[in-house]
């Protein structure tokens, strides 16, 4: 019998999880459907219910703007997903219990480590932002046990919050974009500012020598941020495909005990772009 799963959000209609779960499935043999659900703003609780138990499915990945909400219905949730505050995917168990997890993180590290060979070990990070996407990442960032993490916020209060939270696991410092003094090898953008055309203000020379630039946002054109990021001469720019690609992969190895190859998947969205928004 076919397993049921499904992608939650609103808007969702946009979503590449569907395709990229379907070519999951084929490449290992796996008998499973996988569809988009835009389920109503006020009534992510209901639509829960109604997943696990009418519609029967195995489990759920989750987006905009559901992950905090997701995160304070799931009393089972890993201790990953306990500290980001935020659930991206849900197991169903066969009793009825619902398990959460949150693999932003490990699919932005994937991507930097394995896909791009860019190490975080002993390097100096810079992330910008302190909102949902940036808590799902920090504790996989530490765990590659850079020299230091400073995450830098427009409220500086949220960032220095959000660094206490994850102090006990490595150098984790928060400020303001004004706090930012040191240069700095890897910068990840957390913000989806680039998207409408804004850079958060970032001093000239933030760029150590070698720097990579990785955006969690993407898009078919370059990012606001990738812009600013080409053009104060960063060594490498990174968008965030294959972030998303990597995340769903772990959701999938969650789900099913497999996990799936990546590459091959990534190649598919860069090439036909076009065709798979």
């Amino acid at each position: 019998m076919t397993d049921n799963y499904a992608v939650i959000g609103n808007p969702i209609s946009h979503s590449k999880s569907p395709l990229i779960h379907s070519e999951f499935a084929r490449q290992t043999e796996q008998d499973m459907a996988y569809t988009a659900i835009e389920v109503p703003l006020d009534g992510f609780t209901d639509s829960l219910k109604q997943l696990r138990d009418v519609l029967k499915l195995r489990g759920i990945n989750i987006t905009v703007p559901f992950k905090e909400q997701a995160w304070q219905q799931i009393e089972n949730k890993s201790e990953r997903a306990m500290r980001a505050g935020a659930i991206n995917t849900i197991l169903f168990n066969q009793d009825g219990s619902m398990y959460g997890e949150n693999t932003d993180g490990i699919g932005l590290c994937q991507d930097l480590t394995v896909n791009h060979a860019v190490s975080l070990k002993d390097k100096r990070i810079l992330l910008l932002g302190a909102g949902g996407a940036a808590r799902g990442v920090v504790e996989p960032i530490l765990a590659h046990q850079p020299k230091a993490l400073f995450i830098a916020n427009r409220t500086a209060s949220k960032a220095e919050q959000l660094a206490t939270i994850f102090a006990e696991l490595g150098t984790v410092r928060g400020g303001g974009f004004d706090d930012i003094t040191a240069q700095f090898d890897v910068v990840i953008n957390a913000t989806a500012a680039s998207l409408q055309g804004d850079v958060p203000p970032l001093p000239d020379n933030l760029l150590a020598d070698n720097a990579c630039c990785y955006d969690m946002m993407y898009s078919d054109n370059d990012t606001a941020f990738i812009t600013w990021a080409k053009n104060h001469g960063a060594a490498k720019t990174i968008d965030g495909l294959g972030m998303l690609v990597e995340q769903a992969a772990e959701a999938f190895r969650l789900w099913r005990g497999i996990k799936p190859a990546t590459n091959h998947v990534i190649a598919m969205f860069r090439n036909n772009d076009s065709d798979v928004n």
